[in-house]
C-alpha cells in the first residue's frame, strides 16, 4: 500500500522510519518532510503542510490508501475532514475531535463533565480578570494558554509576580481565554493510546518526556528536550488505573458528545496522592516520545493502524532493550535563535531523527528551534543512556545546547 506521512519534523520522520519497516508498506510519501527523510520516503517539500487543496490532490493523484497526521496544526484546522471527503483513510482525528487538543478549555470542560481525574481549573476570559484572579489565587498556579502552543503556551507561577508575568506574556491583546489551573504535585508520564470511538488500545509501554529545557527541570518550558522508555519506576497499576479512570472515559465521553476521534491521543498524566491525573492531552504523537516509544516498538505500526480502523485486537511487541532520546536544540530555544548552522557528524541509519535541519550546498544547517534527537538503545536505562550521550557527543556544532540529565529520573 501507499502511505503519505504529513509534517516536517522528528515525530514524522520516525513514523516514516518506522512504516518502512512494514511489508505491508509499498511506498511512502512525506509532505513537507524534511532532507534528513529522504532515505526512508520521498520528500515532497514543496507542498506546504497547511496547503490542504494540494494535499488533497497529491493523495488521489498518487492512489495514496492511507494519510498519517503527524502534527496538531493540520489537524485542528481539518486536513482529516477535507482528505474524509475524498473517501482516503486518515490516521488522525477530524476537527471537531482534535478540539481535545486544540483547546484547553474544551478538554477541561469535557473532563468535569464525565468525572475525569484532573486539577481544578478557572477559565478566565480578559487581561483584567486575570489581573485580579491571581490576587487571592493559591501558588503555585499553571496558566495554559487556550489555543495551539506547540508545548511552550505553559506558565508555573510560584507567585504574584511570576503570575503577573505570565498574564503579559499570554495576552498579548485585553480579550483572550487563559485556563488557570491547580498545581499538582507528582512524577509525569506519557502514555499514547489508539482510539477508534469507544474503542481506546493504550501502549503497553510508557515514555517519560522533559519539558524544560535545561537541567534538573529549570528554564522554560519548551517542545520537550528528551525522552525514555520504558519507565520502570512507574508499574502496571498505575498504567491499568490510567486506562480505567481516564483512557477509556475519555474516548466514552467524546463518543458520548458526538466526536468520532481516531488516532493517537496522547494522554499526558501526573501520578498524584489521589492517584493518576491529565495534564493535557494531545491529538498526535508526542514528540520526542513517538521516536523512542516506536523504536522501541518491534510490532508493525501500520498494522496496527488497520487493526484499530477494524476495532480487531492489537498485539504491541517491545524490544527487550531500553531506548532514550536526547535533543539537541539551537542555542537560545524555546527563546531566539540563528539559523542556518552547520550541523554534521551525524547518520541516518535510525540513530539519528531531525527535527529542524535543512540541506544547503550539500551541507546539513539548522532551521529550527529543536534540531536533532541522538537515540541510544542498552539493557537497561542507564546503558542506553549512555549510548544515547554517545550519539550526542558524535554531532559536531557550536550552535546547539541539550540536557545532560535525560532519563535520570529512572535510576534515582
Amino acid at each position: 500500500m501507499k502511505v503519505l506521512v504529513v509534517g516536517g519534523g522528528g515525530r514524522e520522520h520516525v513514523l516514516a522510519h518506522k512504516l518502512n519497516q512494514s511489508p505491508l508498506v509499498k511506498e511512502i510519501f512525506a509532505i513537507p518532510g524534511n532532507d534528513a527523510m529522504t532515505a526512508v520516503a520521498e520528500v515532497h517539500s514543496e507542498i506546504a503542510e497547511t496547503n490542504h487543496e494540494a494535499i488533497v490532490a497529491f493523495a488521489k493523484d498518487h492512489q495514496i490508501n492511507w494519510v498519517i497526521i503527524g502534527p496538531e496544526q493540520p489537524l485542528t484546522e481539518g486536513l482529516a475532514d477535507k482528505l474524509h471527503s475524498e473517501d482516503i483513510k486518515v490516521f488522525g482525528p477530524n476537527q471537531a475531535a482534535a478540539q481535545i487538543e486544540g483547546s484547553k478549555l474544551f478538554a477541561k470542560q469535557l473532563m468535569a463533565k464525565y468525572d475525569i481525574p484532573t486539577a481544578e481549573y478557572k477559565e478566565i476570559t480578559n487581561k483584567q480578570s486575570a489581573i485580579d484572579y491571581i490576587q487571592t489565587c493559591e501558588y503555585p498556579v499553571v496558566l495554559k494558554k487556550d489555543g495551539l502552543a506547540a508545548g511552550k503556551g505553559v506558565i508555573i507561577a510560584n507567585n504574584y509576580d511570576e503570575a503577573l508575568a505570565g498574564i503579559e506574556e499570554l495576552y498579548p491583546e485585553e480579550e483572550g481565554i487563559v485556563v488557570f489551573e491547580q498545581f499538582l504535585e507528582g512524577e509525569e508520564f506519557s502514555l499514547m493510546t489508539f482510539v477508534n470511538g469507544d474503542y481506546a488500545v493504550p501502549f503497553d509501554c510508557i515514555a517519560q518526556d522533559h519539558k524544560r529545557a535545561y537541567d534538573n527541570d529549570q528554564g522554560p518550558n519548551t517542545g520537550g528536550m528528551g525522552a525514555y522508555c520504558p519507565v520502570p519506576h512507574i508499574g502496571q497499576d498505575i498504567l491499568q488505573q490510567t486506562n480505567d479512570t481516564i483512557a477509556q472515559p475519555i474516548a466514552n465521553a467524546l463518543v458520548n458528545e458526538g466526536y468520532q476521534f481516531f488516532g493517537v491521543l496522547y494522554i499526558g498524566a501526573i501520578i498524584t496522592a489521589e492517584g493518576p491525573k491529565v495534564i493535557e492531552f494531545n491529538a498526535r504523537f508526542g514528540d520526542p516520545e513517538a521516536q523512542v516509544l516506536l523504536t522501541r516498538m518491534e510490532s508493525d505500526l501500520m498494522q496496527h493502524i488497520i487493526d484499530l480502523d477494524n476495532k480487531q485486537p492489537l498485539h504491541f511487541k517491545w524490544k527487550d532493550d531500553a531506548v532514550v532520546g536526547v535533543m539537541l536544540a539551537s542555542k537560545g530555544y524555546p527563546g531566539s535563535y540563528d539559523k542556518g548552522e552547520k550541523v554534521s557528524g551525524f547518520n541516518l541509519d535510525g540513530s539519528y531523527f531531525v527535527s529542524g535541519l535543512k540541506k544547503e550546498d550539500n551541507a546539513f544547517v539548522t532551521s529550527g528551534g529543536r534540531v536533532i534527537l541522538a537515540l541510544g538503545e542498552g539493557v537497561d536505562i542507564a546503558t542506553a543512556k549512555s549510548n544515547a550521550y554517545k550519539a550526542v557527543d558524535q554531532i559536531e556544532s557550536d550552535a546547539l545546547f541539550y540536557r545532560t540529565d535525560i532519563s535520570d529520573k529512572a535510576m534515582k
